[in-house]
């Protein structure tokens, strides 16, 4: 009889380091061959796999040290080939690359006599993986500078750099929950897929340098609403002060309009002008006129 108890926990030990293994595999697979790609629409390739980017500017009212300031936001969306083992875009689609969404996310404003930068990316995979392959955000402002970057390993690994006393240079693990930052790209996607309900979930990174708050995930709620020219996604946060909403076209290619972030006060963005435009392409001078169809200064 003990014998065949000691077999029988045996077996399941064994049976449980399997599931261990696949659920990393799942999670963060460093050979594109082990990726399972999204049933994706002709409409939704025909948009995205175009060899453009679609470039969204924002005017932004972000508050900041108790103060509204008037700002621009600018979100592009593109599809590009990423080395999923070096977690960096690749040059050229080889067999050794992943198709991802990447999303470029900058704000600018001026807080008095200085000016506020921020910029994140996230490389979000356009496979059934449930996560970002890599994220990373950083400030620049007078004062100084922060960064952040997270790669998808067996855990989210995640490196910090700050000027801040008490911060300054840190790397931690985290178990991996949903992040606020991929939730965009989600959205992009197929809004009606993302989680819905209580679960937790890591923050804005921008978030996190700008409030200071520790690094961890959060309990929150996602809730949507759709009405007939927008669809609603609300994050609301329940130990922390922050509430995101994002409101967009309700049908493909799911333009993002505008978004809210609350605590005390609201930070917020409206859409301008968008434009499907190879940016990369119009680096010289005689282009500098598109700015201006993007009502960027």
């Amino acid at each position: 009889m003990k014998f065949l108890l000691k077999i029988t926990a045996f077996i399941f030990l064994l049976l449980s380091c399997q599931q261990n293994q696949t659920e990393k595999q799942q999670e963060a697979p460093t050979n594109p061959k082990a990726y399972s790609y999204l049933n994706l629409s002709d409409k939704f390739k025909s948009h995205w796999f175009d060899g453009k980017a679609e470039v969204a500017s924002y005017d932004l009212t972000q508050m900041r040290y108790g103060e509204p300031r008037q700002g621009s936001a600018v979100l592009i969306f593109v599809k590009e080939p990423f080395l999923p083992q070096a977690q960096v875009k690749a040059n050229t689609a080889t067999d050794k690359t992943v198709d991802v969404m990447k999303l470029n996310y900058t704000k600018k404003f001026n807080t008095g006599i200085y000016p506020y930068s921020i910029m994140q990316s996230v490389f979000l995979p356009l496979t059934t993986q449930p996560h970002a392959i890599k994220v990373t955000a950083s400030t620049q402002e007078w004062c100084g500078q922060t960064y952040m970057q997270l790669n998808n390993r067996e855990q989210f690994d995640i490196k910090m750099h700050s000027y801040f006393e008490g911060e300054a240079d840190q790397e931690l693990k985290l178990d991996k929950h949903l992040l606020e930052n991929e939730i965009w790209v989600k959205l992009r996607i197929n809004p009606t897929d993302i989680p819905k309900g209580k679960l937790k979930i890591i923050p804005d990174f921008s978030f996190f340098r700008l409030k200071h708050q520790k690094i961890k995930a959060y309990k929150a709620e996602i809730s949507q609403l759709k009405k007939t020219d927008t669809l609603l996604t609300t994050l609301n946060y329940q130990n922390i002060d922050r509430m995101l909403k994002i409101y967009q076209e309700p049908e493909f290619p799911f333009t993002i309009l505008k978004w809210q972030e609350i605590d005390k006060d609201t930070t917020e963005a409206t859409l301008s002008k968008k434009m499907r435009i190879d940016y990369w392409t119009k680096n010289a001078n005689q282009y500098d006129f598109l700015r201006d169809s993007l009502n960027l200064k």
